[in-house]
Order: structure tokens, then sequence, then C-alpha cells
């Protein structure tokens, strides 16, 4: 006899072919149970009263009513941890991006051709979202939490602040987490380079987001950017992203290499890199997030003196990645979320160093 609980999943898409394809890979799992498949979010309103589901898998472009509409409705009125299903195209990255403002846990892209069949990698990649949609925290959208931020005042970064870099590390419920954390962080913070896990075309969307929000630039890394005062870099989906001395400071290296934990970028490239040219100078954050991408690289930044920060559970949506570093006694504190930009400050206002700084007028 089974006692552990199956999940119970409800497919949403109006292609056919997509929900028998979802439903038999999911179907494989003995942990997971697809308990129905709507063809519109119409029909899935009724199914969830039905079978009360412990995630949904959603399509964005259905007819009758949005992928987007209907994810707002089900978060206002019965959230439910949602895995998106989203189009590897520009404009799906858009929706995806807004669905994960809404709350959604994290999102898969379509295979491009289903005739040829869906690579096992994809396969392994939808269950398990699926099965850390099942343990998430579902959290209310950016947008409600964001009316909160023009109330907060932070203390100011020094024009004149430490040298050296911040260095942030996310995957599932991310793109809420740097959003609350860089909106609320004023210029010069020292520079800050992100790896958030994406395919391409995703992080460019992601970060043309976040710069139109944010005090600070924000925008895709390119190879050879620098990295200064007042500008946050978001590793491109499909490359890594490493730290590398400069003339005056530090850039970014971006290159395509072997996939490190099953990701490129991969958190723990960001944070070796970090640990091997900026040392005690850095400060590194992991955030929400599944697997354990960035515990080891976290650990090596600590060993090098940089101070390190994990998010705390309450506060994450999944709390894998914090977790694992934790465990590999790679953190020096744990934060809730709304803690991050205030300790990003201090650390930015601390132990100043004289040999080099950045000026005001250096900052772009």
């Amino acid at each position: 006899m089974n006692a552990k609980k199956r999940i119970k999943v409800l497919v949403i898409d109006d292609s056919a072919v997509m929900r028998k394809l979802l439903t038999s890979i999911m179907h494989e799992q003995a942990d997971i149970q697809v308990v129905g498949a709507a063809a519109n979010p119409l029909v899935a309103r009724e199914m969830i009263k039905t079978f009360k589901p412990d995630v949904l898998t959603l399509d964005i472009e259905m007819p009758c009513m949005d992928g987007i509409t209907f994810l707002e409705r089900l978060m206002r009125l019965h959230p439910l941890p949602v895995v998106m299903v989203s189009s590897h195209t520009e404009k799906g990255a858009h929706s995806t991006l807004r669905a994960l403002d809404l709350g959604a846990v994290d999102f898969v892209t379509k295979p491009q051709n289903t005739f040829d069949g869906i690579s096992s990698d994809l396969m392994e990649e939808i269950c398990e979202k699926v099965r850390a949609a099942a343990g998430a925290h579902v959290r209310p959208s950016v947008d409600v939490i964001a009316s909160d931020i023009q109330h907060h005042k932070h203390s100011p970064v020094s024009p004149f602040c430490r040298e050296g870099i911040i260095a942030i590390g996310a995957s599932a419920g991310g793109t809420q987490a740097i959003s609350e954390i860089l909106e609320k962080l004023p210029r010069p913070t020292p520079g800050i380079a992100i790896v958030q896990h994406m395919p391409p075309k995703f992080t460019a969307s992601f970060a043309e987001r976040l710069n139109n929000h944010c005090d600070l630039e924000v925008r895709e890394a390119k190879n050879g950017d620098p990295l200064k005062p007042g500008v946050a870099l978001v590793a491109p989906g499909g490359l890594h992203m490493s730290i590398t001395s400069a003339s005056r400071g530090y850039a970014v290296r971006i290159y395509s290499d072997e996939l490190v934990n099953r990701h490129r970028p991969s958190v723990d490239v960001l944070f070796d890199s970090v640990a091997r040219v900026v040392g005690e100078n850095a400060l590194g954050i992991i955030l929400t997030g599944m697997g354990s991408d960035g515990a080891r690289g976290l650990h090596a930044m600590k060993t090098a003196g940089a101070h390190t920060i994990a998010q705390d559970e309450k506060t994450c949506v999944v709390f894998g990645m914090p977790d694992q570093a934790i465990r590999h006694n790679a953190v020096c504190e744990i934060l809730p979320l709304e803690r991050i930009p205030d300790r990003i400050v201090d650390w930015a206002n601390s132990n100043q160093r004289t040999d080099r700084k950045y000026s005001s007028d250096e900052s772009p």
C-alpha cells in the first residue's frame, strides 16, 4: 500500500495534442496523477471544483478566456499552484512574465515540434516543476506588493560606496523576488550580477521589465559589459555568466559551455567566479528556487570571505536552493525577502575601501 499522497494535476490547454502529451508524460510518474484535462478555462473552473487539484498546468493562448485573465481571477478567488506552459516566442516571454507577476510558480516552454516527440530532459523538467509547485508557497502578485513599495523608505547608498559586486541567484519564484529587491534599491548601489534560470528570449524581456520599474539600470548582459554601480546585469538565457577583472573594476564574461547542475546559465558558475575574482569584497544572495544550483558556489564565496545571504523559507515560493545552501554551510545569515534590500544597502555602506572607489560621476 502506497501511503504517500499523489500530486493531483489538472491540465488546461486548448491543443488536444498538448493535453495528450502532458497527460502521458505525467501518467508515467508514480507520484503524479492527472485528474483531468480541460480545453479552456471555462471547463477548467468546473473541473477544479470537482477534482480539487493540487497543481494546474496552464496554457497562455486559449479561446473563451486567455490564460492570463484566468490566472488573475484564480489567484484572487481561489489561489492554486500553477505551472505555465508557454510558447518559445517574444510574445510568449512577455505573457509568461506577466503570469509570474500574478503568482504562477514557474513555467515550461512548449516543444516546437511535437511530431518528433519530446526530449527526456523536457519531460523530466515538467515533472520536477509540477512537484516543486505542489510544495510551493503561492504568493500574492507583484502588483499587490508594489503598492507597499512606494511607501517604503530606505537608507541611501553613499556615492562613494565600497568596491565590489553583488551576485544574486534564483529559480522558481525568482522573478518576483528579484523584482521586489531591485525596485527598493537606490543608485549608486554596487554593480549587481543576476542569474535567473530562464531560456533565451525570456531574460531580455525580464531585464526590460525590471529596467522600467527600478532606479537601477537593468539590462541583459553582453560579453565584456562592465559591472558598475547603479547597473544590474541579467545573464542571458542559454549562456553562462562569470565575473572577470577589468581595468576599472569588474566585467562579465558571457559564453556557451556545458550545462552545470543541468542549467545554463548556472548560479554556481557565477558564484564560483565571484569567489575567485572578487573574494571578500562581494555579497552573495541565493533566493527562491528548486534544486541545488548555487549552493556549492555560495560556499566558495563564503570561504573566500564574502558575505552570503539566503532567503528564508517563509518568504520563498520554493525553498530548495536556499535550503541546500544552508545545508552546505554556505550562508552567513538567513533573511526574509523584505529585509534583503536594506541589508544590501548596509553592506554597500560598510567597510569602505580606499584603494579603488567609484565616484558618482562614474555611475551610469
